[in-house]
């Protein structure tokens, strides 16, 4: 077994609505070009909400030669980095637009400085983890069947599949960021503790 891939995802959303699965992403088929549009749509639209496995911590941005702050082009989400306690202030307040930093007190993009970010980034579909890959290709079969065919019964099936995949991603997410009271370390401490004296 294998991680899901894109074209396995595009034929899931195929199988949906009764059609044959295609050898590639480029068969010319309407119905999968439609299909890997909107898992495309669906891929983005879930990405942005950010994840663990699509943030980058502490990012340097170095000005170009006209100050500006360039961001990756695949970037979506940009504040300034919580490792850096230098911006807990209201000093400095830059946002995202299009794809550059803007300074918002200075009214300017030229920042003139590196900074240090956190940011969340668009991956493609085969770089994300199994369980996001999945709830995704549910979404989106949901999704392309709605508006190809229309069945409310078929959407029904799809709702619950589209669900039970949604809590297997905040599952895994809550388990790669520890969000369990017991995986904090000043609990674990507390819990794990060696008794080194006797009590009489």
């Amino acid at each position: 077994m294998n991680l899901t891939t894109k074209l396995e995802a595009v034929n899931v959303m195929l199988s949906t609505i009764g059609e044959a699965a295609v050898n590639s992403l480029s068969s010319g088929l309407l119905d999968a070009e439609t299909a890997e549009t909107i898992l495309n749509n669906v891929t983005r639209s879930v990405q942005t909400t950010g994840w663990s496995f699509n943030e980058e911590i502490a990012y340097t941005l170095s000005p170009d030669s006209d100050g500006f702050l360039n961001l990756p082009a695949n970037c979506v989400r940009v504040d300034l980095s919580i490792t850096e306690s230098k911006y807990r202030n209201s000093r400095f307040d830059y946002v995202q637009r299009g794809s550059r930093l803007y300074d918002k007190i200075n009214h300017t993009y030229a920042i003139n400085e590196s900074i240090v970010v956190d940011m969340h980034v668009l991956l493609d579909y085969e770089e994300l983890p199994e369980t996001c890959r999945r709830f995704i290709a549910i979404r989106a079969s949901r999704i392309f069947q709605e508006r190809v065919v229309g069945s409310d019964l078929l959407s029904k099936f799809s709702e619950d599949d589209e669900n039970t995949a949604w809590l297997d991603l905040l599952h895994s997410e809550s388990d790669v960021n520890d969000f369990n009271i017991f995986d904090d370390s000043s609990t674990s401490r507390v819990i794990n503790r060696s008794i080194t004296s006797k009590v009489f």
